[in-house]
């Protein structure tokens, strides 16, 4: 186990992008089949589901994250005489421009790749998760970005998402069985009689 632990280490400081993109995706499957198998605890598991889940993991969030921790490690806003201050802001940086972005590009992306309608599912699902997710993320933030180094920070949230991911997950699998008995009910409405 340990050397694993060596290689993987190497691998976030040598490729963080291929690293954190292939961890990212596994994770997010994995906070899916939590989902799933665990909250929901469907009889039959939808791997398509899973596999969306795994692909936006791995080419959006993995890569978005990884490039995003970097710039805030850089970013001294305060100077360096204010560690706190400036720990503050990436804080609240991170929490209104990423997370927000985030978690439109998370909701409309999978909405688009079930074939439902991406401001359908923004309308049901996004304020909603959004104060959910600052109830959480702040915290975690503040202790990822004080004392994880950069390479490990996105790791850091991946293993907290599994629990997100899972909410997430059934957060947008609830939209998609709303939207679908709402596009349902507004086909019957135009049935004429």
């Amino acid at each position: 186990m340990s050397r694993f632990l060596r290689w993987y280490q190497t691998k976030l400081k040598t490729n963080p992008l291929a690293t954190q993109s292939v961890t990212t995706a596994v994770l997010f499957a994995t906070g899916d089949t939590m989902a799933q198998q665990g909250v929901e605890r469907v009889e039959k598991h939808d791997f398509a589901r899973t596999g969306r889940m795994a692909l936006y993991g791995g080419c959006v969030f993995g890569p978005a994250a990884t490039t995003w921790f970097s710039f805030l490690s850089r970013l001294h806003p305060f100077g360096a005489a204010s560690p706190n201050a400036n720990l503050v802001a990436r804080v609240a940086l991170d929490q209104t421009i990423f997370a927000s972005t985030n978690l439109f590009v998370f909701l409309s992306s999978m909405a688009l790749m079930e074939g439902s309608s991406p401001s359908a599912k923004l309308e049901s699902s996004y304020w909603e998760a959004l104060k959910k997710n600052w109830m959480l993320w702040p915290a975690v933030q503040i202790t990822n970005f004080k004392f994880v180094p950069l390479e490990a920070r996105v790791g850091v949230v991946n293993v907290v998402s599994l629990g997100w991911n899972c909410y997430l997950s059934f957060l947008n699998s609830q939209g998609k069985k709303k939207g679908d008995v709402e596009q349902v009910k507004g086909t019957e409405d135009r049935v004429p009689s």
